[in-house]
């Protein structure tokens, strides 16, 4: 296992920049999520640490060693891709074995190291089985066990992994994928567009956005501190509702206006700032004709109401902005009720108009 460092790293193409200046730190024995929006610099990223390609500035390291000119085959890193690229007409144990007898690797040897990964993935009794008639995971974990049966790997590569799963298929391969790290420690970087997937796998996040890091951080860090207005639009399901608010100060206290909703700030706000986008999250409305203390009311009128079994989200209008809410599938609530919501002043995140960097910066860097 290693831990892997990008310093400064940049790659670019002809009409595009893959990465731009990326600094990250890859711990020994982490399961590291890279995710963002397809055309990010995910796969560009996962691709250089591999050396399929080459940065045009900035170092790549492994435990120090600069990576600069060493090719794909001599970095020892496992790559598994979309699909697992699994053999359709070789039994399991043949697709554990066929790299080995490629590389004619001494048949006593061959036995030894498929047994040993068939133990660790508990594959045992899936070897005389074809790609068809494995489930999600156990192709998932054959797909990692030959990625990692000619030695052990200073990282294993997952580029985009559980793409062509369905939902049920994910949940499982999600679930197999986590239990298989945890038991072996493998240092793991995994490619996904799917942000659910990367908080709920994840023992680190980095979210990226037009080659660019956002932010790095543990699951709760990127959920709960947002260090800018794209990563709290991207993380979370439904996202966090933003809004643009006017500031003015009135008595001493600060207060936000918009949409019908006006607000003391929940902390300091610099008195250059006219406007600032206010973001809290969907569970954060409550709905309740009584606000109480230290929440803000509001009214909104219901233009969408989604179900989801224990609960619901609520589409709500509130002046010229759509909010959405989760709520507990109780009431009755139908298209065209006017509401009664209120909103902790605590809950409310503040970001920069222009920037949309947070203003608590500092905070949202939390691991």
């Amino acid at each position: 296992m290693a831990t892997i460092t990008l310093e400064g790293v940049t790659k670019r193409y002809p009409h595009a920049v893959g990465v731009e200046d990326l600094d990250l730190e890859i711990g020994n024995g982490q399961l590291f999520m890279l995710v963002g929006p397809s055309g990010c610099g995910k796969t560009t990223t996962i691709r250089l640490i591999a050396g399929l390609e080459q940065p045009d500035d900035g170092v790549i390291r492994f435990d120090g060693r600069n990576m600069a000119g060493v090719p794909p085959g001599e970095r020892n890193v496992a790559m598994v891709f979309e699909g697992y690229a699994l053999y359709p007409h070789f039994a399991v144990r043949d697709n554990l074995s066929f790299a080995l007898r490629l590389r004619k690797t001494p048949t006593d040897e061959i036995e030894r190291r498929v047994s040993e990964v068939a133990k660790a993935m508990d594959l045992g009794r899936l070897l005389r089985r074809r790609p068809e008639a494995l489930a999600a995971g156990q192709a998932q974990s054959v797909a990692v066990g030959r990625a990692v049966v000619r030695d052990e790997p200073s990282a294993v590569l997952l580029d985009d992994a559980l793409a062509h799963l369905d939902a049920v298929q994910r949940l499982e391969a999600r679930a197999e994928f986590r239990r298989i790290q945890q038991e072996h420690g493998y240092t793991v970087i995994s490619v996904t567009h799917d942000q659910a997937e990367a908080l709920a796998v994840g023992t680190r996040v980095a979210v990226m956005d037009e080659g660019r890091l956002q932010q790095v951080g543990t699951p709760r860090a990127l959920y709960e501190y947002p260090a800018n207005t794209f990563v709290a639009s991207f993380i979370g399901s439904p996202p966090m509702n933003l809004l643009r608010m006017a500031v003015r100060r009135s008595g001493g206290v600060t207060l936000l206006t918009a949409a019908g909703i006006t607000t003391p700030a929940p902390y300091a706000v610099d008195e250059a700032h006219r406007w600032l986008t206010a973001g809290f999250r969907p569970e954060a409305v409550r709905l309740s004709p009584e606000a109480r203390p230290g929440e803000v009311a509001f009214q909104g009128c219901c233009e969408l109401v989604e179900f989801l079994g224990a609960e619901r989200l609520v589409h709500l209008r509130v002046g010229d902005a759509e909010i959405v809410a989760h709520d507990e599938a109780g009431g009755v609530i139908g298209v065209g009720d006017e509401i009664a919501c209120s909103l902790p002043v605590e809950s409310l995140h503040l970001f920069d108009a222009e920037s949309g960097r947070s203003l608590l910066c500092g905070v949202a860097e939390g691991a």
